[in-house]
């Protein structure tokens, strides 16, 4: 058994600053859970508290159904791979592959047969006599990857490995990462990256961490779930605006009227919109703030629409990114459009919000439930 349960799991330093507080979670045996945030959230703390390399300073943890606060790193089953990669460079691929196992004094023909099956996998077979200085970076990082296959390990954690990839390298490493998690489907993998496409496209489930302020008022936990739940169902305006590329579009608004299932609200601008959310719980003229997503938006007048002047566009070929602005607005409503649309700077256009892709937030920022079928949702088209 290898899943992971986190019990009100904190950390703390010495100058009373507190990086981690009240982290409650169970990672199923073979479960893939993704850890992202923004800078200084403390997701890379957390990940070293389950490998053992930091303190916990009070709650929990067992990996395996065994309390593991005490145990030390080399003792939990556990393999990681961090960000540097961390090779010998004395050593050629084939002797950092297997390092870890000659430590446990493990015979040679086994080490050399698991070198090999992991060689294998990662297609590292013709460079296992060279020197770490003679790879890529893509190799390097699949290096450092295989040298956590061969312990077989009962938990992967992965401390953002691809950030010092190239874009392509990135993709192609990623499909590797998965197919390694299908491949030992039996192990555990915690991985943490700030980026949220790696997040989407490889988690089972994310796990989203506060950071600042929010730590102290609600833990460090924003929301924990699978990606479409995060993407579809954000808890609140934090979480809504972190989750997906570019972030959602907020509004501030007010509450006209309620029934149940939907709200009217209105716009700074003077312009009403309805919702289907459940807002009977608020009085009339309570503070609202709406939230729309580029990809939910659509140019062109349909039942609901607002009327925005295009300030710039962002043509990226299959994609066209609009930029639009009303007077009353600081921040620009983002739309994503057919890349063959054309408009010009200063052009007034309609754009269809439709009832039911809103989202809405009440003055604390909480999300008012959406009364929405979860196959009614929209898909959200691949990044």
């Amino acid at each position: 058994m290898s899943g992971i349960t986190l019990s009100r799991v904190c950390k703390s330093y010495g100058n009373g600053i507190e990086v981690i507080r009240n982290v409650d979670l169970e990672i199923a045996q073979g479960e893939f859970c993704v850890f992202v945030g923004p800078s200084g959230c403390g997701k890379s703390t957390l990940l070293r508290m389950i490998a053992g390399l930091e303190e916990i300073s009070s709650g929990e943890l067992r990996i395996g159904g065994q309390v593991m606060n005490h145990v030390a790193s080399a003792q939990r089953g556990v393999a990681m791979v961090f960000q540097s990669y961390a090779l010998f460079p004395h050593m050629t691929v084939r002797q950092n592959l297997g390092f870890g196992l000659s430590l446990a004094k493990v015979d040679k023909a086994v080490i050399n047969e698991k070198v090999a099956a992991a060689a294998k996998v990662l297609q590292l077979e013709h460079l296992l006599d060279r020197h770490p200085k003679a790879l890529s970076g893509g190799q390097r990082q699949r290096v450092a990857i295989g040298r956590a296959i061969v312990r077989e390990p009962g938990v992967f954690l992965f401390d953002e490995p691809l950030s010092n990839l190239d874009a392509a390298l990135r993709v192609q490493t990623r499909f590797e990462i998965a197919k390694i998690h299908r491949d030992f489907g039996r192990a555990s993998t915690v991985y943490v990256t700030h980026d949220q496409v790696e997040a989407m496209t490889l988690a089972d489930r994310i796990l989203l961490l506060n950071a600042g302020e929010a730590v102290k008022r609600e833990g460090s936990v924003a929301q924990c779930g699978a990606p479409l739940e995060l993407y579809h169902r954000p808890r609140n305006l934090f979480v809504a605006g972190f989750i997906g590329s570019p972030r959602m579009n907020f509004l501030p608004a007010k509450l006209l009227s309620a029934r149940p299932g939907s709200a009217r609200v209105q716009l700074a601008s003077g312009e009403q919109l309805d919702a289907a959310v459940e807002a009977q719980n608020l009085a009339p003229g309570a503070p609202l703030t709406i939230g729309i997503r580029p990809e939910d938006a659509l140019i062109g007048s349909q039942t609901q629409s607002l009327v925005r002047e295009v300030q710039w566009q962002e043509r990226l070929g299959e994609t066209t990114y609009l930029y639009l602005r009303t007077a009353d607005e600081t921040d620009p409503f983002v739309v994503k459009a057919p890349g063959n649309l054309h408009a010009s700077a200063g052009q007034r256009v309609a754009v269809a919000v439709p009832f039911e892709s809103l989202h809405v937030f009440d003055a604390q920022g909480h999300a008012l439930e959406r009364c929405v079928q979860d196959s009614d949702l929209p898909v959200p088209q691949a990044a």
